[in-house]
């Protein structure tokens, strides 16, 4: 499959933007196998036809099992992942098209922030350097306050003075973390993919982590996609969350109404799993039967319905929308058709 170059009108240009991320029919294809003159000879389907808003200030929090396509969503809206087709706008601007060149203007405003704080890194490099090393390739602030600069974002994410010359094989994982989120910071941007920021850290870190990202957005007017396999987490940092099965979104509402008020059988059964901490509550486990289907070659219709316990003769033959069912409240499922526009 070729890469599809959108030449579609940019959004009406406004002083402010409400949504400072929007998604329309986004795809992400990667070929797997190869015929004998060379052709991809099918495609793994990791982001298939997904489509949603993020309003500024606000923490989009995405959910789903390993695999469902969560990280590779993130980082195709960042453009880190050349898109297959479909649109991205950014400030009420296509960047689905954009040059290198045109992008590399527009990096600082979008950052991400990785999952593991080991690997992402350079080992090499003193603290100063990694934090810094972007801003002086962007010219965030002129060479004299260079170092006054990256200091005052080290104390904003609880880093010491100290810090500065000191290597990254010599700090924990929470400390390489917030190493992490201060190279982010450090380029101003208003838009950042929180990429399962805690799941490699200790349960008590992740507090500490997930409390310093909340406090950022409060003083800097941060928007966040914060990914997770975590939905206590999810639950405590987001504003609106989307369930993202197989590369599609399932569900997608406020996280009162979607915690409250599970609509999706999929989102039913994840919420299940949530440990509740009470000796005397005994909850009611949805256990999913079956194994998930390949990404590559996904069921006809419903791509849940091989696992749903409610599943129709309709849901094996054709594909839910993702339909407004009420307050915002959106969710792919036949179960709801009778519900849509009410």
């Amino acid at each position: 499959m070729n890469q599809i170059n959108n030449n579609a009108v940019p959004l009406p240009q406004t002083e402010v933007c409400e949504n400072i991320v929007e998604v329309k029919n986004l795809k992400k294809y990667f070929p797997v196998g190869k015929s004998f003159w060379g052709k991809p000879t099918g495609y793994l389907k990791a982001v298939d036809d997904v489509s949603f808003a993020i309003k500024r200030g606000s923490t989009l929090g995405i959910v789903g099992e390993s695999g469902c396509g969560k990280t590779t969503l993130g980082r195709t809206i960042l453009r880190l992942h050349p898109i297959t087709s479909g649109q991205v706008f950014f400030e009420g601007q296509d960047i689905s098209s954009l040059s290198g060149g045109e992008m590399r203007k527009l990096r600082p405003k979008m950052q991400i922030v990785f999952q593991d704080p080991y690997s992402s890194l350079p080992p090499r490099l003193p603290v100063g350097e990694i934090i810094g090393e972007a801003v002086k390739v962007h010219q965030i602030v002129p060479k004299e306050q260079y170092r006054e600069y990256v200091l005052d974002i080290m104390h904003k994410c609880g880093l010491q003075d100290f810090y500065f010359d000191r290597y990254p094989h010599e700090f924990s994982g929470g400390q390489r973390q917030r190493i992490c989120i201060a190279r982010a910071l450090a380029l101003k941007p208003s838009f950042v993919v929180c990429d399962e920021p805690v799941s490699a850290l200790d349960v008590s870190i992740q507090a500490q982590i997930v409390n310093l990202f909340k406090q950022l957005q409060k003083n800097n007017d941060l928007t966040y996609m914060f990914i997770s396999h975590d939905l206590s987490v999810v639950e405590h940092i987001s504003t609106d969350v989307g369930v993202m099965y197989l590369g599609s979104m399932v569900e997608m509402a406020d996280k009162h109404s979607l915690f409250g008020n599970p609509l999706h059988p999929y989102t039913q059964a994840l919420l299940s799993a949530v440990p509740v901490p009470d000796p005397h509550y005994k909850s009611k486990r949805i256990i999913l039967e079956g194994d998930i289907p390949s990404p590559v070659n996904p069921p006809k219709g419903c791509k849940f319905h091989t696992r749903c316990s409610k599943c129709m003769e309709i849901c094996k033959n054709e594909c839910p929308e993702l339909k407004d069912v009420g307050n915002g409240h959106l969710v792919a499922c036949h179960l709801y058709d009778d519900k849509e526009n009410k």
